[in-house]
């Protein structure tokens, strides 16, 4: 009902903005009416009309004062009570006087003649009435602590404020995101404990800050500046420590002792297969070298250095790379056992002995202590005559040995590797193609063939002879093998001239002379090359051999008549 005319009675010049907030007020032309507004429950057009004068005098009675309006519709405030109408209002109202009665509100403007039904609690509250001509439930908040100052009279007014900072307002009760809405306090300044900012000198101002507690407001500023600089600095230091290691990784040399190395000695295991990244990986755990680079550049610079092979090397602590490269390449530092095809196993052990510096017989006791635990294949030891369940199962190659190792570790890696290339093969189904009634029996087929033969050719010839005589059609020989390789290993020995009378007068389980078919066990360790020949004999008929020159050639007979043939001159070469 009442615009904001200002004191004087002219309407406020439009888009004006109200120093104590608020958005601008665009008042467009009306066009005249000759009706007089209606109240329809806070708006117009219900035909009820309301008396003007009596909301008028209705409002003087309420707070008391005299208004008075003059020609220009100037309003006189002036016996109205100051203090009592500061206690009541606390936010300043525009009153909007309208130059027309007749002109209608609608839809937020004035020209179309129609009106929204905007609810009315109050008509009497001339204040009420633009809150709620918008829709807005609002409470009354006259005479609370939330309210805003009243308007004054133009001669006690505040000039405007000048454009700047918009001031502190007062602690709120709803969520305050803090300085700048989002930004954190620590980095805008602010302090924790700091109490918020006094309204002295009039609302809006800002007070002085230690008027109220008398504490000056806490920053920091700096502290967060040594913070970001002090993360700034490490960060760039890490940067920097680790591109120079990337650097020396890259282009520099790598990091090697020098000389010959200290006298503090250590083992060093290399395994098969192993290239010169693993083998100086070793090293370096080891303190033998100080990286695996330099150990690797000093191989690929040695003419001999690929040719290091795998075993245990005695070699010395801190050394130089090349120094370790050539001491590698030297026989004298390496701590092996080297196991040759058709080797025996007592053989075997009087080197492990004597490698890991232990009595002569401790191996072989450790050997019949604990070969259930060693990893033998489980068609292994499947006679109780045989008189070593390790024999065929240390398999030929070069292992470590190294004083301070125990026998067992050396004899698992034979065995383990022994069990690995049995089972490279179908030995079951290979022993049952061949007539045999075990894979062990295919074993010591191979250890007769590789003690017997002397060359892979001979191999195959040889693997025909024996399964030519445990044939059952045999009656050259009556299944019986008389080879002289089964009675040397009982006898452990490697004697080619032995006594018919002292061998037909031997009834032992492994001389093949008096016993029918195979030994109980293998009697050595083939190689590869006797095993493949084994599993895949020749078939040409071949059922007698002589070593003609009583050392590397053997010749064969398929007949009685060439054999004495053959017996003969061996006999010429030997001189008998």
């Amino acid at each position: 009902m009442y615009g904001d005319g200002g004191w004087g009675g002219q309407q406020a010049h439009t888009g004006r903005q109200s120093p104590y907030g608020g958005q601008p007020q665009h008042y467009p032309e009306q066009s005249q009416q000759s009706q007089q507004p209606q109240y329809d429950n806070g708006g117009w057009g219900d035909g009820r009309q309301a008396d003007y004068g009596q909301a008028q005098q209705h409002y003087q009675q309420q707070y008391g004062e005299q208004q008075q309006y003059g020609e220009q519709g100037q309003y006189d405030q002036q016996q109205y009570d100051q203090q009592q109408y500061d206690q009541q209002y606390g936010q300043q109202y525009d009153q909007q006087q309208y130059a027309q009665p007749q002109q209608q509100y609608d839809n937020n403007g004035w020209a179309t003649g129609t009106h929204p039904n905007v609810p009315y609690t109050d008509p009497s509250d001339p204040y009420g009435q633009q809150a709620m001509a918008y829709g807005a439930q609002q409470p009354d908040y006259y005479g609370t602590p939330d309210a805003y100052p009243p308007p004054e009279p133009p001669a006690r007014r505040r000039a405007e404020p000048e454009p700047g900072p918009e001031p502190e307002a007062t602690p709120r009760t709803d969520w305050d995101p803090g300085p700048d809405q989002g930004e954190h306090a620590f980095f805008a300044g602010g302090d924790d404990d700091e109490d918020g900012d006094d309204e002295a000198g009039g609302r809006g101002g800002r007070g002085d800050r230690k008027g109220r507690g008398g504490k000056p407001k806490k920053r920091r500023s700096g502290c967060a500046c040594l913070v970001v600089l002090l993360v700034f600095g490490g960060g760039l230091g890490g940067v920097g420590y680790f591109g120079y290691q990337f650097y020396k990784d890259r282009f520099g040399s790598a990091p090697d002792y020098a000389g010959d190395g200290t006298n503090t000695t250590v083992t060093i295991e290399i395994p098969k297969g192993a290239g010169g990244y693993e083998i100086g990986r070793r090293l370096k755990d080891a303190g033998v070298v100080k990286s695996v680079d330099a150990f690797v550049s000093a191989q690929e610079q040695n003419a001999k250095g690929k040719t290091i092979q795998a075993g245990a090397y005695l070699l010395k602590k801190e050394m130089s790379a090349a120094s370790a490269v050539e001491m590698m390449l030297d026989p004298k530092s390496q701590n092996n056992v080297l196991v040759r095809p058709g080797e025996r196993n007592l053989s075997v052990y009087k080197t492990i002995d004597e490698q890991l510096d232990l009595s002569s017989g401790t191996t072989r006791k450790v050997a019949e202590k604990k070969y259930e635990s060693l990893g033998l294949p489980s068609w292994a030891n499947d006679n109780e005559e045989i008189k070593d369940p390790l024999e065929g199962f240390l398999y030929p190659g070069t292992y470590p040995a190294a004083k301070g190792m125990k026998p067992e570790t050396v004899l698992k890696e034979m065995v383990t590797q022994a069990a690995k290339k049995y089972g490279e093969y179908d030995l079951d189904a290979k022993a049952k193609a061949l007539d045999l009634d075990s894979p062990l029996q295919v074993i010591t087929v191979a250890s007769l063939v590789q003690a017997e033969g002397k060359t892979p050719d001979d191999f195959r010839k040889m693997a025909e002879v024996v399964y030519n005589r445990l044939k059952s059609s045999n009656t050259e020989t009556n299944q019986l093998l008389q080879f002289d390789s089964t009675f040397n290993y009982l006898k452990n020995e490697s004697n080619i001239n032995i006594s018919e009378s002292e061998i037909n007068s031997n009834q032992d389980a492994y001389n093949t002379y008096t016993q029918k078919g195979l030994p109980p066990g293998p009697i050595g360790n083939p190689g590869d090359d006797a095993l493949k020949a084994a599993l895949k004999p020749t078939d040409d008929g071949w059922l007698y051999f002589v070593a003609t020159d009583g050392v590397n050639k053997t010749e064969f007979a398929k007949t009685y008549a060439q054999f004495e043939k053959l017996k003969d001159k061996f006999n010429e070469s030997s001189g008998s």
